[in-house]
């Protein structure tokens, strides 16, 4: 197998690009899937297109996302992580790179049977945000 470049061509499809970059979305910390608006969710499901990722490829690839994430997880850290995830990926199989990619969390997502963080009872004796704040420790 040869090291060095080789002159010539190659042709990713669209949907080729889409796999790609579903499988850095979804292998990425706090994302629970796609949003979508019911047109595009009966699109998806017909198999014409991918429900909230968006692929254009006009002057340089530019990607759009809505996402659904995981109650309780920093929304800020979740789209750096996807941000990061997808441009590597792209970089990484296509050897280029990504001129715009756009990120919108479309909603939470509670996971079944998991009670949220604020209606978990505390267990006796444990010491509270409110503990520490009284007793004069900055809390960051």
């Amino acid at each position: 197998m040869p090291t060095h470049p080789m002159p010539g061509r190659s042709l990713v499809t669209r949907r080729a690009l889409v796999d790609i970059v579903r499988a850095a979305t979804l292998g990425s910390y706090g994302v629970t899937g796609f949003a979508a608006v019911p047109l595009g969710r009966l699109l998806g499901r017909l198999g014409v297109r991918q429900p909230g990722l968006r692929v254009r490829l006009d002057d340089g690839l530019e990607i759009e996302l809505d996402l659904t994430v995981a109650f309780g997880v920093p929304i800020a850290e979740v789209a750096r992580q996807v941000d990061s995830a997808v441009r590597y990926a792209i970089r990484h199989a296509l050897g280029r790179e990504v001129s715009r990619l756009t990120i919108h969390v479309g909603g939470l997502r509670f996971s079944p049977g998991v009670v949220p963080p604020s209606a978990l009872p505390a267990s006796p004796g444990a010491i509270g945000p409110r503990d520490l704040a009284d007793s004069g420790t900055d809390v960051a």
